[in-house]
């Protein structure tokens, strides 16, 4: 097998990040179509660099590195973490300081402070062996989905073992049945689809589990220039709104503030599903008035001076979840240590990207055709909450415009299941916190996430507040029963 990121962490002329320079067939092929690959050419690329055993290299520097076992490639990501970990996750510093003082000397140095040998062998022991190394993972071209992007260029799924193709997918409805029919192993999904996909709503009834929320926050509804005169909702009727999936916060958050304004969103609006990336494209076509959608696409807009950002979800529920990391049960069950491996990846690198001081190294890292394809001045807009808005010449300051927490609460589960049933999206007797608990794996995030250091909440639920109004989880039906717009 063979891995870019997984090159010699001593040697100076090796780059343990994947860039937009490389030089594979596949990275290559997606740089000449600016309109990116079809699933099924990445596939057939993917699959001739498996057959060639051909990983991700660079012209100008050391190319993939080949192992000859799953242990191999676990010893060499070992070094690789301690080595990243030394310098901050910073490889130009890395690279700087071995051609100032030399490999060997770094070697040396970290061998006589850790010992290496025994760390290699803890780590086997508490893992396992990898039941596979070489994964499949969906991804749609947002930031919401930074730390799935992220952990391949910046080396966290190498980090733990695993090189991961992280597959630029068009929108939701195909990374779900790219899940379904196991041509993913794993998946960015929105955190409602798990639920619906458990209870085979909307698609065949598949057990799934959502190990980690992947982003919190990070969304905005998008107005054409046109309605600068109305910010009022009321004043609404009649717009065409896009939001990216039936089954999405997007879809349940328009729904829920246009219906605390007194519409009807079935009748009084009309919502239709837009993939992410047609967003910008329908609103300057005038096939839409507005959008909830995930960014850059709201700031996208902004740059276009197409639109402007009339609402952060932020404002609407502070802390609410977007989308998540998600995969069948299936998998993890058959793959356990496959799957930790995977998972202990996510969660580190959704902490990672929770830090201010890390945004802007991440928006140059996921910015390049093969990943957003976005002008890195709009990732870095939304990443640290500086930003314009399209209305005033002022720029806003707001660092939690979207932020990355992994924790998924049970609570919100709820929430968004009363959603499901309020608007006709699922019926019939729900029990809520059962499916809540199944689909949302807190208790194995929690586990995780005090294994690498970070502090998990000592519950798996607690009371949101949206648009000022408490949602209680313990008093679901009475929640759908107060609203008077509704479809139950």
């Amino acid at each position: 097998m063979a891995t870019k990121s997984l090159g010699n962490p001593f040697d100076a002329d090796t780059s343990l990040t994947h860039t937009n320079d490389c030089s594979c067939r596949l990275c290559q092929a997606e740089s000449v179509n600016p309109g990116g690959l079809t699933d099924d050419q990445r596939l057939v690329l993917l699959e001739q660099q498996a057959e060639q055993g051909e990983g991700h290299s660079q012209s100008s520097e050391a190319g993939g590195v080949s192992f000859n076992s799953s242990e191999d490639l676990l010893d060499r990501a070992v070094e690789s973490a301690i080595v990243r970990g030394v310098f901050g996750h910073n490889d130009t510093s890395r690279r700087n300081f071995i051609r100032l003082m030399g490999g060997g000397t770094l070697a040396t140095v970290l061998g006589s402070m850790i010992p290496l040998e025994k760390v290699k062998a803890a780590v086997k022991e508490s893992m396992g062996p990898l039941e596979k190394t070489k994964l499949k993972v969906g991804f749609v071209p947002i930031t919401c989905a930074t730390p799935i992007i992220m952990a391949q260029p910046m080396g966290f799924y190498a980090k733990y073992g695993l090189d991961v193709d992280v597959i630029k997918t068009a929108g939701w409805a195909v990374a779900r049945d790219m899940s379904l029919n196991g041509e993913y192993d794993a998946s960015h999904m929105l955190t409602p689809m798990p639920l619906a996909m458990s209870m085979g709503a909307g698609s065949t009834a598949t057990p799934y589990i959502m190990p980690a929320v992947e982003n919190i926050n990070g969304q905005a509804i998008v107005l054409h220039n046109k309605h600068k005169d109305k910010r009022d909702p009321k004043q609404w009727k009649g717009f065409k709104f896009g939001v990216p999936f039936d089954y999405s916060m997007h879809n349940f958050l328009l729904r829920y503030y246009v219906a605390e304004h007194g519409l009807d969103p079935d009748q009084d609006i009309q919502i239709r599903v837009v993939p992410p990336p047609e967003m910008v494209a329908n609103l300057r076509a005038g096939n839409l008035d507005g959008y909830l959608s995930p960014d850059p696409f709201n700031q996208r807009a902004v740059f276009e001076k197409i639109g402007f950002l009339h609402i952060l979800t932020k404002d609407i529920w502070e802390g609410h979840p977007c989308c998540a990391f998600a995969c069948s049960q299936k998998f993890a069950t058959e793959m356990p240590n496959t799957y930790a491996a995977l998972f202990r990846a996510i969660v580190d690198a959704t902490h990672f990207s929770a830090k201010a001081e890390n945004r802007e190294e991440i928006a140059r890292a996921i910015s390049p055709k093969n990943y957003l394809n976005q002008p890195e001045v709009v990732v870095r807009q939304v990443l640290t909450g500086r930003y314009v808005d399209g209305l005033e010449e002022k720029i806003y300051d707001v660092p939690d415009r979207i932020d990355f927490d992994p924790f998924p609460w049970h609570s919100m589960a709820v929430w968004i299941l009363t959603q499901m049933k309020r608007w006709g999206y699922i019926s019939g007797d729900v029990d809520y916190k059962k499916i809540a608990e199944q689909v949302y794996v807190a208790s194995e995030t929690g586990k995780v996430m005090e294994e690498l250091g970070y502090t998990p909440p000592a519950t798996t639920y607690k009371k949101h507040i949206i648009m000022g109004k408490t949602f209680d989880y313990n008093e679901p039906e009475e929640y759908i029963n107060s609203f008077a717009i509704k479809r139950v």
